[in-house]
């Protein structure tokens, strides 16, 4: 449980440090961890890769929110998913279309 409270005080300092709601936290965490994930791996923005280890993160981000918090607080959750995952979900979807796009 140490593990939990440590984190979820490194992610209150974090969203603490942004000048927006939480959501803008979480769409830019989204947008590194997919980044991230593709340099390190050295995969293509469009591959499924990336954007599995993004859904991979928010998951565990929010399983470990609903430890912290004892239960899961729903409308929350389903809106830290959507702003973590809605950008790389359609920017990986659009350099899928480019090619057709350029015709």
């Amino acid at each position: 449980m140490e593990f939990v409270h440590q984190y979820e005080r490194a992610i209150n300092w974090i969203v603490a440090q942004c000048p927006a709601p939480d959501k803008f936290a979480h769409t830019y965490a989204g947008l590194t961890i997919w980044l991230l994930t593709a340099i390190v791996m050295k995969k293509k923005l469009s591959s499924n890769w990336p954007l599995a280890m993004v859904v991979l993160f928010e998951v565990g981000n929010e399983y470990i929110d609903r430890l912290a918090h004892g239960s899961w607080n729903w409308h929350d959750t389903i809106w830290d998913a959507i702003a973590t995952l809605f950008w790389p979900f359609v920017l990986c979807f659009a350099m899928r279309l480019r090619p057709a796009i350029r015709g």
